[in-house]
């Protein structure tokens, strides 16, 4: 389908900021919804934030609403997660997702970024 790689992350004091990257290559990417989730050490995999194939509309789980922003550039195939006033509890590692459909299923996984917020 697609292929998604993730980077930006990284090691951050608890408050500071991060931006990921995910790099799509892919025909149709700008028809593909598009998706953050993230797993933490004994936890299941969370959604964290979406959006739809233009950019109109955005989806964010409530532990990083305010906080993080989902958007999406189709010219350059990537799209990105603005992390502001991080937490230790956000310390994760980060996936990027892909949906041919608004809500999925996500069928296409990038490898992960490993995001570490210390106190």
């Amino acid at each position: 389908q697609v292929q998604l790689v993730e980077s930006g992350g990284g090691l951050v004091q608890a408050g500071g900021s991060l931006r990921l990257s995910c790099a799509a290559s892919g025909r149709t990417f700008s028809t593909y919804a598009m998706g953050w989730f993230r797993q933490a050490p004994g936890k299941e995999r969370e959604f964290v934030a979406g959006i739809n194939w233009s950019g109109g509309s955005t989806w964010y789980a409530d532990s990083v609403k305010g906080r993080f922003t989902i958007s999406r550039d189709n010219a350059k195939n990537t799209v990105y997660l603005r992390m502001n006033s991080l937490k230790p509890d956000d310390t994760a590692v980060y996936y990027c997702a892909a949906s041919r459909t608004t809500y999925g299923p996500f069928g296409s996984w990038g490898q992960g970024t490993q995001v570490t917020v210390s106190s």
